[in-house]
């Protein structure tokens, strides 16, 4: 079976950290490095006019659809947060056909909008579609639970117990509340867990100390797993990037 490569990464709306330096174009050429099949992408501009003002390079595309480019044939964005200037939130990208797409508004209140983004995915060969939700929770934990609530919910109602999925992101998950509250009554694994024994540690990028980003999966095995940080990965975002390789159980 064919192996499936998938990554996870805080894009910072394009900016480096404390946003001193636009850096969507070098993080273009980082991302394609990572080989991933899927990317699942947080803090993604679609439009922002005031940006596209003031700097000179700033992509005549949406941010989904500029670090899409050649690489990743199809993609899905969902609107999250929408103000004068425009709008940001989560985007999938893949090198592969999605068939089906929805956004779902699980946000706790009107200062921060927050979105689950899913779609199915035909990988080639694949008897049935992969499931992918890309998530970005909320900074409160009250909020948070809320919503781990409401995508457990839309997991069990749409996605069938035998068919492959993946739900990454940043979960914002200080507490590591999201096992018992999704992981463990949805028999979803983190793939840091199976592999290392924790979840990885992926923030600040430049020296990681808390374990926000996480992948889970579910009818998918992993043969390896990296946290991308440091070096010139430090310098895209405050989020390291997660990356896995699954094969199909």
């Amino acid at each position: 079976m064919q192996a499936l490569r998938v990554a996870t990464h805080n894009i910072h709306k394009g900016f480096s950290v404390f946003k001193r330096r636009l850096v969507i174009h070098e993080l273009r050429e980082r991302l394609r490095t990572l080989g991933a099949d899927i990317l699942f992408l947080q803090e993604v501009h679609g439009t922002h006019d005031r940006h596209a003002v003031r700097y000179s390079d700033w992509p005549g595309t949406p941010q989904y659809e500029f670090l899409a480019d050649s690489v990743w044939s199809d993609f899905v964005y969902g609107k999250n947060a929408i103000y004068d200037a425009g709008h940001h939130g989560n985007a999938i990208l893949s090198r592969y056909p999605i068939v089906r797409w929805d956004n779902q508004d699980v946000s706790d209140h009107r200062f921060e909008r927050r979105g689950l983004l899913h779609c199915e995915i035909r990988p080639p060969d694949w008897d049935e579609p992969l499931h992918c939700v890309c998530v970005h929770l909320g900074l409160l934990g009250r909020g948070r639970s809320r919503q781990l609530e409401l995508l457990r919910q839309r997991i069990e109602r749409l996605v069938p117990r035998q068919a492959p999925l993946v739900v990454a992101g940043d979960f914002n998950d200080w507490r590591y509340r999201a096992a018992q509250e999704l992981a463990h009554p949805l028999d979803l694994h983190e793939v840091f867990e199976l592999a290392k024994g924790a979840p990885a540690r992926s923030f600040p990028a430049a020296l990681p100390l808390a374990a926000l980003d996480r992948i889970y999966v579910r009818g998918l095995q992993v043969r390896n797993v990296q946290v991308h940080h440091g070096g010139a990965w430090a310098r895209m975002s405050d989020h390291a990037v997660l990356s896995a390789t699954l094969m199909r159980s």
